[in-house]
């Protein structure tokens, strides 16, 4: 959605999640699209590899009997993207091995939720730094609903809560857990358009495609 507010025509790919996505939506598996012929008809490409083998919520998740998987397809999809030539951004959370990442916080963006998340991408993109005293307790958006959290807090005690917390008001719970709030790639599509569309692009797409 935040993309999509920032200018760009959204094209989704993946297994699930497509009966309430509000775009254009491709069900399959990502790495069936991996190549660059595909990759290279769009403008920026923003992909989200499975994190939950780096999150710090698997222990969590391991503790309520959920599955973990512990796939690292980051250096796969670089590999594809760098490829491509086309600008990109990878997201995934702390302590994942990206190149050089920039952080988001929603506590920047007035948000309840912190959900730290780093992005990498071959673009000169910036972060947020965090405002966590003002924010205050942060709800927590993973696990289960009405969980309490060690050092204090809780998860959403029901979805309008959550609804709020991530700015998002279209997702049940089980997609809202696995998302990033709109005003993350909103901040940042803001940031590419600006520099896709600047008198220099036609330069940089020939350094980056090895035509220059």
């Amino acid at each position: 959605m935040g993309y999509a507010m920032a200018g760009f025509d959204v094209t989704g790919i993946d297994l699930k999640h497509g009966k309430r996505y509000p775009f254009t939506y491709i069900k399959g598996n990502v790495l069936d699209y991996l190549n660059t012929e595909f990759l290279r008809q769009f403008d920026v490409i923003a992909a989200s590899p499975p994190c939950q083998t780096f999150s710090a919520t698997k222990h969590l998740r391991n503790a309520q009997g959920k599955s973990t998987s512990k796939v690292n397809m980051i250096p796969e999809v670089r590999d594809a993207l760098i490829a491509s030539g086309v600008p990109y951004v990878i997201e995934n959370v702390p302590n994942a091995p990206l190149i050089n990442p920039v952080q988001l916080c929603g506590s920047a963006f007035g948000l309840k939720v912190r959900r730290h998340r780093l992005f990498e991408s071959n673009l000169d993109i910036t972060g947020t730094s965090c405002d966590h005293k003002n924010q205050g307790k942060p709800i927590g958006i993973y696990g289960s609903m009405r969980d309490e959290i060690p050092n204090g807090g809780h998860t959403a005690k029901a979805m309008p809560e959550a609804h709020a917390a991530m700015g998002i008001d279209w997702m049940i719970w089980g997609e809202l857990v696995e998302s990033i709030p709109p005003a993350y790639t909103h901040y940042l599509g803001k940031q590419i358009s600006d520099i896709i569309h600047s008198p220099y692009r036609e330069i940089v797409n020939q350094l980056m495609l090895g035509d220059a």
